[in-house]
């Protein structure tokens, strides 16, 4: 099976190694057929520290690294 692959940016760069991924998803709501925002949170191993709070980034699945961290930043 294909790993995922997600863009967001970045909102957190505090930790070492570790950047903070706001995802955000559009869907139509299936009552209102109204268009709806929902963002979400990935932590992701940032090996280097070479990204900075604003930046977008394409995100990919992976083997746990931590207990939070499932996801990996791929090299832009």
């Amino acid at each position: 099976m294909p790993k995922r692959i997600l863009t967001g940016t970045v909102t957190s760069d505090q930790n070492e190694q570790t950047v903070t991924v706001s995802v955000e998803r559009r869907f139509t709501h299936p009552v209102l057929k109204k268009t709806i925002r929902k963002s979400k949170k990935y932590r992701a191993h940032d090996p280097k520290n070479e990204f900075k709070v604003g930046d977008k980034v394409r995100i990919q699945e992976c083997a746990p690294i931590s207990k939070t961290k499932r996801w990996e930043v791929l090299a832009s």
